[in-house]
């Protein structure tokens, strides 16, 4: 079930496509964007993963507009941004066609990402709405380095070393500023590791209705489109059906979630509140974090709190707070996480061999999303993490 979906045929592009024209086209009901950023370690995916992002096109109506960039580690190919129909590349135009660059250049470079989104939605508006897929490496909010095992989304190497991830990536808050001057968003789904914790949600919350993904690490093949595309362009449910879907694919062995987002300022609010009241009384600046729900370890097996950034909101929550204080906190989350897939264990990209043990795992206790929580900066990574995490919103409303 875990393995890499087998390899296939690369697509013929210049027999298959033709150069779109510059003239607008009618809207249509839904426009939908998958941006493939797999210049990196996951380029031997992205061939599987565009072939049933094809296939399933066939499923779709003349007014579902399915869009792809793709940009892969392939020295003698452009990245190209093409609409998919009845199982075909269609209109087919490169980042030189899009006058974006006459290189190669990083999908990863805001300059990059923001063209593309806007050529994307100004030649195939919508009168339903937008729909936007991010595809790549990430790792939630984590501010992104230029080094390898940096964080954040979308890394991409540069042609000269395409399958490492040692290139730069696009951090939360970018993505937020680039998408406030796109069309607003029904979904941003997110095949991608570590998207669903709050400090990233809540910076998107303005740009999209909900967020689908996972709040842990994902395995390399990623999301089912061939079962998942036909939801996104669901005019009622389409995030709750993606994660659906994405969640049958894996059989209960990887947490996925949806967030609304209008319900994030609410829930900022009530874990400030909640937050106010733990460390009022916890007597530690702080709070030991062993034996909580943790999506991302260096070294899974055992507690290693290092690089433990994404915990369980409500695992952390639940420790700390009182009955009645957790109760009212959950309210306020339960609008935020209006579906989620448990996973009693998943695979980690360390060893994807090896499980998490250092915790246990109910669905009682975990809630679909994570939450960073500061500790001591003098341990492993912390005080990097503790100064990055200033970058982003969800600290200023909640924790100062």
């Amino acid at each position: 079930m875990w393995t890499a979906a087998v390899a296939l045929a690369c697509v013929t592009l210049l027999s298959a496509c033709s150069k779109d024209d510059d003239e607008q086209k009618t809207p249509q009901t839904r426009t939908v964007l998958v941006y493939m950023s797999a210049e990196n370690t996951l380029s031997s995916y992205a061939e599987a993963d565009l072939k049933e992002i094809m296939d399933a096109s066939i499923q779709l109506t003349e007014d579902d507009q399915l869009l792809v960039w793709y940009d892969r580690a392939k020295k003698d190919e452009l990245p190209w941004l093409a609409r998919m129909v009845n199982g075909k590349l269609r209109d087919s135009v490169s980042i030189a066609d899009m006058q974006i660059s006459n290189k190669d250049d990083y999908s990863s470079d805001p300059h990059v990402f923001e063209k593309v989104l806007t050529y994307a939605y100004t030649h195939y508006p919508a009168v339903e709405g937008y729909g936007l897929v991010l595809w790549s490496h990430a790792s939630g909010w984590l501010k992104a380095y230029s080094i390898a095992y940096s964080r954040a989304y979308g890394v991409d190497n540069g042609i000269n070393s395409s399958y490492s991830n040692n290139g730069p990536f696009l951090n939360i808050p970018t993505i937020r500023r680039i998408l406030e001057g796109q069309p607003h968003l029904d979904f941003i789904m997110a095949d991608c590791c570590n998207f669903m914790c709050l400090e990233s949600i809540y910076e998107l919350r303005s740009v999209t209705d909900y967020i689908v993904g996972s709040p842990a690490e994902i395995p390399d093949p990623g999301a089912p489109y061939a079962t998942v595309v036909p939801e996104m362009f669901k005019r009622q449910n389409a995030a709750k059906g993606i994660m659906q879907k994405y969640a049958e694919c894996y059989q209960d062995a990887l947490p996925l979630s949806v967030a609304k987002t209008s319900e994030m300022e609410a829930l900022a609010e009530a874990t400030h509140d909640v937050l106010k009241a733990i460390y009022s009384r916890l007597g530690m600046e702080y709070p030991d974090m062993t034996g909580m729900i943790h999506y991302y370890n260096e070294s899974p097996g055992r507690f290693y709190p290092y690089y433990n950034i994404f915990y369980d909101a409500g695992d952390f929550v639940k420790q700390y707070a009182t009955d009645a204080e957790y109760k009212q906190w959950k309210t306020a989350i339960d609008r935020v996480v209006i579906d989620k897939a448990f996973a009693k264990s998943w695979m980690v990209n360390k060893s994807w061999y090896t499980h998490y043990s250092d915790f246990e795992m109910t669905e009682e206790r975990y809630h679909g999303v994570s939450m960073f929580v500061p500790q001591d900066p003098g341990f492993g990574y912390y005080k990097r993490y503790n100064n990055d995490i200033k970058m982003m919103a969800w600290w200023w409303k909640v924790w100062e």
